[in-house]
C-alpha cells in the first residue's frame, strides 16, 4: 500500500470513529503484526472465511497472504463508505453489508461450511447481548473444528463470561503483540463439547418459520430449562408448524 493510499484509510477510519464510535474499534486501521497474528492459524483449507468489521481490509489482506482465496472470503461490514471500498479493493470476495447481530437471520451460507471467523469488530463497546447474537449467529455458520478469532486492546478477553458460558464455548489466548497502536491481543473462540446442535435450532430456519428471533430465543432458553451437567435432557421446542428436540451437551 502506497503512503497516499495508507493516509487516506486513516482519515476513513477516523471519520467513521467519530461519526459513529461504536460501530468502529479504533480510530486507525489495525497494523501488520496484529494482522499476522490475527490470521496466523489460517491456511487455504480453513475457507470458506467469514470476516466481521474488516474496515479497510488489513486483516483481508492478511488472509490473502496466508493462502486464502479470495473466493472464499465473505466480508460483512456495516458503514457504507467501508464497504465500496471493499468491493473496490477484492473484486472476487462477497461483501456484505449488514449489522453483524444479524447474522442468524441472515442465510448467508447453505448450512454450517466456515472454518473460521476474523473478526474486527468493537466488542468491548458492546452489550452482552450483542455479543452473544454476533457469536451465536457465526457459530451456527461455522463446521465442526472452526474458529472465532477477535483482538482485543486489554489484558482479558472481550467476552463475557456468562455468555461463553451459555453458547458453550471458551477463550483461549492466541498471543499478543506490542507492535500495533495500541498493543493488542488476540484470542481464539471455539465450541467446548458438541454444542453445534444449539446453534444449528437458534439459525436461520427457526427464523424463517414465522416468530421474531426475541419470540426463539426466549423458547430456546425455556426448552433448555432444567438441563444439567452430563449427557444434556430432551426439551421438546414447538415454532410454528415445526417441532424440534433441542439437547445441549457440555464439555
Amino acid at each position: 500500500m502506497t503512503t497516499a493510499n495508507a493516509r487516506s484509510d486513516y482519515v476513513k477510519f477516523l471519520r467513521s470513529w467519530m461519526a459513529n464510535p461504536l460501530k468502529v474499534s479504533a480510530v486507525a486501521p489495525s497494523g501488520q503484526s496484529l494482522a499476522r497474528l490475527m490470521t496466523a492459524e489460517i491456511s487455504p483449507g480453513s475457507g470458506p472465511v467469514l470476516e466481521l468489521g474488516p474496515g479497510t481490509g488489513v486483516f483481508t489482506k492478511a488472509l490473502l497472504a496466508r493462502g486464502v482465496a479470495e473466493d472464499d472470503l465473505t466480508l460483512v461490514e456495516f458503514g457504507a463508505d467501508f464497504a465500496h471500498m471493499l468491493e473496490a479493493r477484492f473484486p472476487r470476495t462477497r461483501v456484505v453489508r449488514m449489522d453483524a447481530t444479524q447474522l442468524a437471520e441472515s442465510a448467508l451460507f447453505d448450512g454450517a461450511p466456515v472454518g473460521a471467523v476474523v473478526s474486527g469488530l468493537p466488542l468491548l463497546s458492546m452489550s452482552a447481548r450483542s455479543i452473544e447474537q454476533i457469536l451465536g449467529g457465526a457459530f451456527g455458520y461455522m463446521r465442526e473444528g472452526g474458529a472465532f478469532y477477535q483482538f482485543t486492546y486489554r489484558p482479558m478477553c472481550p467476552v463475557p463470561r456468562p455468555v461463553l458460558d451459555r453458547l458453550g464455548l471458551k477463550a483461549t489466548l492466541v498471543g499478543r503483540t506490542v507492535r500495533n497502536i495500541p498493543p493488542a491481543a488476540v484470542y481464539r473462540v471455539t465450541q467446548v463439547g458438541r454444542n453445534k446442535r444449539l446453534f444449528q435450532m437458534s439459525n436461520r430456519p427457526l427464523a424463517q418459520v414465522g416468530p421474531s428471533q426475541g419470540a426463539i430465543e426466549i423458547m430456546l432458553k425455556k426448552s433448555l430449562t432444567g438441563v444439567r451437567m452430563g449427557t444434556g435432557f430432551p426439551s421438546p421446542c414447538l415454532v410454528g408448524r415445526q417441532s424440534f428436540c433441542i439437547t445441549r451437551h457440555f464439555g
